[in-house]
């Protein structure tokens, strides 16, 4: 599940990726509007499978994390830090299985 919030200041929007256990996969950037937030999740719906897309990265302290790019090569999500290659990995299954058909939770929305 993706959801879209706003920072402390509330000046900025963002999103997550959430897996099905509550864990999140994936953050985005700060964007200036949620319109331009809700883009950004749905690039993430449409570029999650294709594997090319994925930036892969060692840390200086040996941890391991990713970016998931648009087409245009702009980074539309980045993953936490993770002890091994091989949770890496099993983190962009995970995107892989849970962004494309994902529901989207806007917790902007005064209730």
């Amino acid at each position: 599940m993706f959801e879209i919030f706003k920072s402390e200041k509330g000046d900025k929007f963002y999103f997550r990726l959430k897996a099905k256990n509550g864990q999140i996969i994936l953050s985005s950037q700060g964007y200036a509007s949620k319109a331009s937030c809700k883009n950004g999740v749905e690039s993430v719906m449409k570029n999650a499978a294709d594997d090319a897309l994925y930036e892969r990265k060692e840390s200086a302290n040996g941890k391991f994390h990713f970016n998931l790019l648009a087409s245009n090569k702009q980074i539309i999500g980045s993953s936490q830090m993770y002890a091994s290659k091989a949770s890496m990995e099993n983190g962009i299954k995970s995107i892989k299985s849970n962004a494309p058909g994902a529901s989207v939770k806007d917790l902007t929305v005064e209730g």
